[in-house]
């Protein structure tokens, strides 16, 4: 039931689906995930919180980056379940389309200099 009502929770929020569905098939930095969103980098974090304690993402530092993905076949059988209904969902919806054009641009963009504009 625990992880159940974390799931639920997790998708809860509009921001954080979208990020579940910006993840599809990459591993994006928060630097490039508070890009696309325009959300404080605080805010990201939370919500990317709130997804990794639910199981729906999973994380990794290299220097001081920290990168966000979906799980892979090891996650838990609710979370996979869950993942593949958002993405059947809402993949091809207008804000997800519009959030991966965005992120395109992003992914062109040098990504010490996203870093360093979110830290000044």
């Amino acid at each position: 039931m625990r992880e159940f009502m974390a799931i639920t929770k997790a998708l809860s929020d509009p921001n954080r689906v979208r990020m579940l569905l910006a993840l599809r098939g990459r591993e994006l930095c928060v630097c490039q995930i508070t890009e696309l969103f325009g959300l404080a980098p605080s805010t990201v974090s939370k919500h990317l919180s709130v997804l990794h304690n639910a199981g729906l993402v999973r994380s990794r530092k290299n220097e001081r980056w920290v990168y966000y993905r979906l799980p892979g076949q090891g996650a838990p059988v609710m979370a996979r379940e869950a993942l593949n209904w958002v993405c059947k969902s809402l993949g091809g919806s207008e804000e997800a389309t519009a959030d991966q054009k965005r992120l395109k641009q992003i992914l062109k963009m040098d990504l010490s200099e996203i870093c360093r504009r979110q830290c000044q």
